[in-house]
């Protein structure tokens, strides 16, 4: 009888496989950084499929440091490496940040 690998996972494929070699396999990052945290949410081309998501307050333990740039830089590592994991290997970035309150507030 033959054994089975129990315990054994096997990997899983890459979410963007196919093309050439050497091609590069795009997905969107959406960056949201507000006060008092920081999403990082990368999706396909189209937006419908998450490829992975982090914030700020999953990387540090303690409220007050979610927003920190210590947080947002973990969580940047962190999608990194999931990416490259997944074989994504170009990132299109969008920023998106309060910018419409801090000219309200400087306009006063």
């Amino acid at each position: 009888p033959a054994k089975k690998d129990e315990g054994k996972k096997e990997a899983a494929p890459p979410l963007f496989s196919g093309g050439k070699s050497g091609d590069y396999q795009f997905a969107v990052c959406h960056i949201f950084a507000s006060f008092n945290d920081t999403f990082i949410h990368v999706t396909d081309l189209s937006g419908k499929e998450t490829v992975c998501r982090v914030t700020g307050g999953m990387k540090v333990k303690a409220d007050r440091d979610e927003s920190s740039p210590y947080a947002a830089m973990q969580a940047a590592q962190d999608v990194a490496q999931l990416c490259k994991d997944k074989g994504i290997s170009a990132l299109h970035i969008k920023l998106r940040e309060l910018v419409m309150f801090l000219q309200e507030e400087l306009n006063k």
